[in-house]
């Protein structure tokens, strides 16, 4: 598919597609950046970025990121502002091009999964919700938070992005979730996160509503 042009936001974080997160921008040409998204679709690329490295390592060996759509925006009177974005699909950086802009303008083109069957994802999808919804359910219990447990995308290659933005994964491994061209790949990722945990949540979550009875009366079963 044909290469574009987006506005890039290097940061030290992942952003999966379908999640969304709050950022605080402050940096005179970000503010730039902002004001010059709101005015056209809304939309710029976050590449991960580690603290302390420089910029000028981006877009050679390929960065994969997200685009992200501003779904919110609140000016702050000091022209700082708070954003909601969310991941949209993912792209590849090729490079930056030249722009008299004060921000990086990159060379984008597709990051697309491999075909993978329905059947084949399936049973695999149905396994992750389970265990995530028993692993919420249990941590929602132990620390006493009645919201209901988070709704996950009905779509599977979607699903373990979404799974990813709630569990202990660092940023090598999140990093290697956003490149994952395998919906499956992912799905099983995530799985290993989630399986161990299940038993040792549910226990502790037990222990909990137990302690708020005194030893009287019964628990309900999770």
């Amino acid at each position: 598919m044909a290469a574009t042009t987006l506005p890039i936001f290097p940061l030290p974080l992942v952003l999966f597609p379908g999640v969304t997160i709050p950022l605080h921008i402050f940096e005179p040409r970000y503010r730039r950046m902002l004001a010059d998204c709101l005015e056209r679709d809304r939309r710029f690329g976050i590449v991960f970025l580690a603290e302390g490295t420089s910029e000028d390592s981006l877009g050679i060996g390929g960065d994969i990121g997200c685009v992200a759509h501003i779904e919110s925006h609140d000016e702050l009177p000091d022209g700082r502002s708070n954003i909601t974005v969310v991941g949209r699909e993912r792209f590849t950086l090729r490079a930056f091009v030249m722009s008299p802009l004060p921000y990086h303008v990159g060379m984008i083109v597709p990051y697309d999964d491999v075909r993978e069957s329905e059947a084949s994802l399936e049973p695999l999808a149905t396994r992750v919700r389970e265990r995530f919804e028993r692993i919420a359910r249990a941590a929602r219990i132990i620390s006493d938070d009645q919201d209901a447990v988070p709704e996950l995308p009905d779509d599977p290659a979607l699903l373990a992005f979404r799974v990813a933005s709630f569990i202990d994964l660092n940023v090598e491994e999140r990093r290697r979730l956003l490149a994952s061209t395998s919906a499956g790949e992912r799905l099983r990722t995530v799985d290993g996160v989630l399986t161990p945990a299940v038993e040792p949540m549910e226990q502790r979550a037990e222990m909990h509503a137990r302690s708020k009875t005194n030893g009287h009366g019964s628990v309900a079963p999770l």
